[in-house]
């Protein structure tokens, strides 16, 4: 039985969508089994980050109202062994879906990956429940700023509340010489205000922007300092 990742973040702007890719993109190159869901209705950019935009048929939306079956809507990136996406429709959920339904789902992605991860909306509407619900663990995305850590407490806190326990963090876009002189909270400031585990710190770098907008997911390049962080994230997460 596979693995259900959500992957969430207190508001948005703090790289979340870029971090399921490549965590996703890292264990298929691992030679895992893996499905990358888009569960920010409405807002759909999975797909854009894995320049696969022109591929979507099917979404998680139509899977889920059984407008068609699982295997129609997984977009197949063939430049991995076993990695496929599964787009957000284009408009938000009207009410139809239930945490019941993405229980469903998760429970029959389960026999067919190894690892499915769920990109989460951002901040805690309505749609954080619909995720979450058939998820195993939560990896919290955010950055060294005080607003953001804020947000991701209050995150924390409501994902403890709908009943998941563990929890990782993943501090991103840290500048090193900021956070040295003292501009931006030290590590020890954040691992002491935050409860879940520090998994891994994703330094600013302009490549991952780049990255993200030509849909090529950045662990790609192999031998990079980049490649071997997520490995090492992965590591500690899935040890």
């Amino acid at each position: 039985m596979g693995k259900v990742h959500l992957i969430a973040s207190g508001k948005g702007g703090t790289g979340k969508t870029m971090f399921a890719v490549n965590y996703g993109a890292t264990l298929a190159m691992k030679g895992h089994s893996v499905v990358i869901i888009d569960m920010d209705l409405g807002m759909r950019n999975l797909d854009l980050y894995c320049g696969l935009e022109n591929n979507v048929v099917y979404d998680v939306f139509d899977v889920m109202t059984g407008v068609c079956r699982i295997r129609q809507a997984l977009i197949r990136d063939r430049r991995f062994e076993n990695l496929c996406v599964m787009a957000a429709p284009p408009s938000k959920d009207d009410g139809t879906l239930t945490p019941l339904h993405m229980k469903v789902l998760c429970s029959r992605l389960r026999e067919m990956f190894d690892y499915v991860i769920i990109d989460a909306p951002s901040g805690m509407e309505d749609g954080l429940v619909l995720a979450a619900a058939g998820a195993d663990d939560c990896i919290i995305v955010t950055t060294p700023e005080y607003s953001s850590l804020r947000d991701a407490d209050t995150l924390d806190r409501e994902i403890v509340r709908l009943g998941i326990e563990k929890r990782y963090l993943i501090l991103n876009k840290v500048v090193a010489e900021m956070m040295s002189a003292g501009y931006v909270p030290r590590l020890k400031e954040i691992t002491t205000m935050m409860r879940p585990l520090l998994a891994g710190v994703i330094q600013q770098d302009e490549n991952i922007h780049i990255s993200t907008n030509l849909g090529v997911p950045i662990v790609m390049k192999n031998d990079t300092y980049i490649q071997h962080n997520f490995e090492n994230i992965v590591e500690r997460i899935e040890k």
